[in-house]
């Protein structure tokens, strides 16, 4: 299955760097609808193979936005934007939620192409916010899925619809350590997160996170440190319970112990 966040129309994709808040919602809002097309999938593959022998592999996904000014066409080189890095979140918690089915995932593309990890300039290399939301994510590869359940934190909104405002992933590593990646996709203000943790102890939680000045904040040649995993101290464990103050358009991966 291949599944693109493609903002505008497709002869007019918009701007990997210039957009305002309507297109940060609409890129989110789409980026959300992988769940229903993984789930409308897994339906049918359900009926024929109730016991999921056969699995479904995401090959294609990302946000894909116009060429950079300049550059060729064809060769679907894009900036990569903190937008992009809550949409790379939330899809992989998608992704995750429905890891009983879907075993492979590949975004597009790695290196200058599309969403990439990694941007070019001759001997020049830098590392995009999605890198670094990937980089935070490593923690759930080859960890066990844990059911997560994020008190209502309501849902962020624009015009007149609206989305559910924190995307969330939890799985328990090798060692026993819990890990919980966390996303506060709107752009405007913190939001607080209470977790109920069941079949858990821990006391302390310790973390990273990723956002940045601006929406469109961008890593470049000249400044690729704009957004970059920066030491995270809003989260408290306490009777059982994880509270969490999340920043704007923010993600977060925290170990609890």
């Amino acid at each position: 299955m291949h599944y693109y966040t493609v903002v505008g129309p497709w002869n007019r994709k918009g701007s990997a760097t210039q957009f305002d808040e309507r297109e940060w919602f609409v890129a989110l809002q789409k980026a959300r609808a992988l769940d229903s097309l993984i789930m409308r999938h897994a339906a049918i593959m359900d009926r024929y193979d109730p016991q999921k022998r056969v699995a479904l592999i995401v090959g294609e996904y990302g946000i894909w936005t116009d060429v950079e000014p300049g550059t060729n066409p064809g060769f679907l080189y894009q900036q990569n934007s903190l937008r992009d890095a809550l949409v790379a979140s939330t899809s992989l918690d998608i992704l995750n939620k429905h890891a009983d089915r879907v075993r492979g995932a590949n975004i597009a593309q790695m290196v200058n192409v599309l969403q990439s990890m990694i941007l070019t300039r001759g001997p020049q290399m830098l590392l995009t916010p999605t890198y670094h939301v990937f980089d935070l994510y490593t923690v759930h590869q080859d960890a066990v899925l844990l059911p997560l359940n994020v008190l209502d934190t309501g849902r962020y909104a624009y015009g007149n619809e609206s989305i559910p405002t924190v995307s969330a992933s939890a799985s328990r590593d090798a060692q026993g350590i819990v890990h919980i990646t966390m996303s506060n996709l709107d752009p405007n203000g913190p939001r607080q997160v209470e977790v109920e943790l069941r079949g858990a102890t821990a006391t302390s939680a310790t973390g990273r996170v990723v956002t940045g000045p601006a929406i469109n904040s961008i890593n470049t040649f000249e400044q690729p440190d704009v957004v970059r995993p920066q030491p995270f101290t809003g989260a408290r464990v306490a009777n059982g319970r994880l509270s969490v103050t999340l920043p704007p358009r923010s993600v977060v991966a925290l170990e609890l112990r």
